[in-house]
């Protein structure tokens, strides 16, 4: 994860709440890193954190397990997209994860919060044993230091149910707003070994800018970090597979070939456009895989159909997206050979 002043923000937030015995609760756009911060924080405090996608279907007795499970184990929960859930179990959660706060804030009443310790004598104090606590169902439970609980929200979006006061107080609230994205493409440029990863960033920046604003607003467009990071990781095994290339070169072959297939055809004209401005004079050719191309031909010969060049090409962009995305959507109207692609 490249670190960033949110990043920054958002530990330092994380830990004043796990030190007040409250959970944390990031709210920001899809895409901002709300989920991947916590993940990094539990990595680098050598926490176990587990990610639960929240999802209407979920009842008050599956998060009430979850919570113990997780107060039991010591380990850090994180509840993606939090507000999915009905109002109906929110309400009830601020009563089960209110047991384990309340727990929690009881042992740091103790001397020394209830941990091994030593005092101004030099004296040595055993922490607590066994500490435990009643879960809302009245089970007494085992409460091991260190658990939390994080909670992302998507504000806004549709679906999503307004949280309860009554929850909002056992959580520290962050909001994450737009990270810088040219410092993380700085970052992961340099990452992926490119030496001129701060002049390649700006432009690279600059073109995903443009595009959100420029080009026809379309569902299956994202000009996000994962899209981002997706390129880069183009970008870096392509420069690493042949010694002596022009980085801006690489840069544009990864852009242009990555993000041709899903563009439509009355936005082509704006994207090749732009990146000839921010690429003035380059354009590397396409790499062809001839042998890929003359199976392509063979097997829909075969199959009695007929390999004009656009359909091979379409197959060739369809088993390049496939090498670095794990699902990929083929759209367009009917007939144009889709299922066939």
């Amino acid at each position: 994860l490249v670190i960033t002043p949110l990043t920054d923000r958002i530990y330092i937030t994380a830990t004043q709440a796990c030190w007040l015995s409250m959970g944390t609760a990031p709210a920001g756009p899809a895409g901002t890193g709300k989920t991947e911060s916590t993940k990094d924080l539990s990595s680098q405090l050598g926490k176990s954190v587990y990610v639960f996608n929240c999802a209407p279907e979920m009842d008050y007795r599956t998060m009430g397990d979850i919570f113990k499970g997780l107060a039991a184990s010591g380990s850090w929960g994180c509840f993606d997209e939090f507000n999915r859930l009905v109002p109906e179990v929110l309400s009830v959660c601020s009563v089960q994860y209110k047991c384990v706060t309340d727990a929690q804030k009881r042992k740091t009443l103790l001397p020394g919060r209830g941990l091994d310790y030593v005092d101004k004598k030099g004296e040595f104090h055993k922490g607590v044993e066994n500490w435990k606590f009643t879960a809302a169902d009245g089970v007494e439970m085992p409460l091991e230091e260190g658990t939390s609980g994080f909670i992302t929200m998507n504000p806004g979006y549709i679906g999503r149910a307004e949280l309860p006061e009554s929850l909002k107080a056992l959580f520290r609230p962050i909001t994450v707003m737009v990270p810088d994205r040219q410092l993380i493409m700085e970052n992961m440029l340099m990452a992926e070994g490119f030496v001129e990863a701060k002049m390649l960033a700006k432009k690279f920046a600059a073109l995903y800018y443009l595009l959100e604003d420029m080009l026809s607003p379309q569902k299956h467009y994202d000009w996000g970090l994962r899209a981002i990071k997706s390129v880069l990781v183009v970008a870096g095994s392509l420069l690493r597979a042949e010694e002596g290339q022009v980085e801006a070169d690489v840069l544009f072959r990864a852009l242009r070939d990555f993000n041709v297939p899903k563009i439509l055809l009355q936005d082509m004209v704006i994207f090749m456009g732009l990146l000839a401005d921010l690429f003035p004079g380059t354009d590397p050719p396409r790499k062809r895989d001839e042998k890929m191309e003359e199976v392509i031909v063979k097997i829909s010969n075969d199959l009695g159909l007929t390999p004009d060049d656009d359909f091979v090409l379409r197959v060739v962009q369809m088993s390049e997206l496939l090498a670095i995305r794990h699902c990929v959507f083929l759209m367009g109207p009917t007939g144009v050979g889709r299922s066939e692609a």
